[in-house]
This record gives structure tokens, sequence and C-alpha cells, in this order.
């Protein structure tokens, strides 16, 4: 499980951040974690430095070893506690072809875009790709890409350089499907895709503001689940992060998206960071609502 501590003070976390939608342990082989090698790990992490607070997130609120883990964690002197991180709104996508998965959406969704493709056929030239591989088309994808980002609603990205270094990378190994909407000559809406072990994730999207009648994000999508239901038949496609409202319209589920912290409480940090904790918590429940 990949670990770090930013400080000599500071908790021990897992490798996580603004970027990631999901993280746990690595392991080879198939099938769960068994839980004597979660509680293995909990021995270990006992007798790193620091281990007095450990933190992880976002983690599958379902998952056997974070249940593992949790035993593993309490059977060395640990106290936990769950947080809420974000919901998780996905489509299990099973043997259908996108014909079967669109007849499924709310007819509101599918006028829209029907609308919105009769729209743009009678007054624009426009077309949709999707990018997947290296070649003369990848860095003109991602250049494009980081405009429309920049000239969208979303605030600057925290990290200028990770969404390209992450098309770049998954381009490499096969993963991309970043999807393009050009009008009139030009790249007003783009999607990153991940495809990888029979899902896709829904990573990354924008579009250029003054367009909204047109609704280029959902033609958009539409042509991009096409690709990945029908072209690449994966069994899921995933949402990641949030509970936006519209992304009830295109998935069925929702999961939910965990923290865990760990506080060691035979220990003075540990002692005082789990006093803390739960001080904040008593705070925001009774005195702040």
């Amino acid at each position: 499980m990949p670990l770090m501590r930013m400080t000599p003070t500071s908790a021990i976390r897992g490798i996580s951040n603004y970027y990631t939608p999901l993280f746990g342990p690595v392991w080879s082989g198939h099938g769960a974690i068994e839980d004597s090698a979660l509680r293995a790990f909990a021995k270990a992490f006992l007798e790193l430095p620091g281990s007095d607070v450990l933190m992880l997130q976002p983690l599958a609120a379902d998952a056997p070893f974070v249940r593992a883990l949790e035993r593993g964690l309490i059977a060395h002197g640990y106290r936990l506690d769950r947080y809420f991180c974000f919901g998780n709104w996905y489509e299990s996508i099973g043997h259908r072809s996108f014909v079967d998965y669109w007849m499924q959406r709310p007819s509101r969704l599918r006028h829209t875009v029907e609308r919105a493709r009769r729209r743009l056929d009678q007054s624009h030239t426009w077309r949709t790709e999707v990018v997947e591989s290296h070649g003369d088309s990848l860095e003109q994808a991602v250049d494009a890409f980081c405009a429309v980002y920049s000239r969208s609603w979303k605030a600057p990205e925290p990290c200028p350089e990770f969404m390209p270094g992450l098309i770049r990378m998954a381009a490499g190994i096969g993963a991309l499907r970043l999807g393009q909407l050009w009008l009139d000559g030009e790249v007003v809406a783009s999607q990153v895709w991940l495809v990888h072990d029979g899902k896709a994730s829904i990573y990354k999207l924008a579009y250029v503001p003054g367009y909204e009648k047109l609704s280029l994000g959902s033609v958009l999508t539409a042509a991009l689940m096409h690709h990945v239901i029908d072209r690449d038949k994966v069994a899921e496609v995933d949402y990641l992060m949030g509970d936006d409202a519209y992304k009830q319209d295109w998935m069925t589920s929702r999961r939910e998206r965990v923290g865990l912290v760990a506080f060691h409480p035979t220990r003075i940090r540990g002692l005082c960071a789990w006093v803390q904790h739960h001080a904040r918590r008593f705070f925001r429940r009774h005195v702040l609502r």
C-alpha cells in the first residue's frame, strides 16, 4: 500500500490527492486480499515512524479489503473513524449495445441530444472524434483540451502539467479515449475518458461557454458512450467523483467513497489527534448546525 509522510510530525497518508478517484492496495494475484495479509499490514504499519495516525482516502465503502483492514488495525490497538468523501455514479453495461443503453435513458436526455444534433446540422459544420493513441493528432488534442478547459467554467488546475502527462501516458498504454467536438473548425468541447480492464472512467470534461443551447457536452458524452459500449465492449462506465445531478441521467447506480482515519491512543500524538478529531466532529454536529 503506497504511503507517504509529508513532515516528521505529520500523519501517514495514502498516496492520493485532488486527482485520485479511488485509493487501495496494490497486489498481485486474483481475488480478494486475505484477512491475514491485512493483519500483517497493520502489524508492519505499527512499526513505522509516525504510525500514531493513518489517513486513507478515497476508499470504496463496500470493499472487503477496507473491512479487513479495519479489523486488522483494531486488533493492533487503533481507534477508527470513517467519513464520507463523495458519491460515485456508474452504469453496469452487461451485454447491452449502445442502442439498448440509449433507449433506457430518460426521454428528456434523449430528446435534448437529438434536438442538439438537429440544430448543429442546420446551422454549423461539426463532428466528433475520439483520439486514442500517439500520432500526429495527439499533441493537437492535448493542446485543444487544455485550451477548452482554460476557457471553461472550471477553476484552473492545481497542477497544470498533470492532465497533459496523464493523456500522453494513457495514450501510450492504449487506455486513452479523448473525445472532441469540433464546431466550425474549432474544438469547443473535450472529454478525457480512460478505458482499462473492461471499465470506462469519465475523468475530465469541459466545454467553451456560450454554446449552452447546443448541449455540446451531452452530444459529446453520447458519442463517447457509443464508442466505449459498441467498440470497446466495456462492462461498466464510471463517472468517478461527485453527485452532480446530470450524472443521474446517464447512470443508474450509485456507491460511496469514504475516508478512513486510525489513531493509536496509547501514544501521545495518536491520543491527541484522536481527541482533536472527535472534538471537531462534535463542534460541526452540535455547534455549527
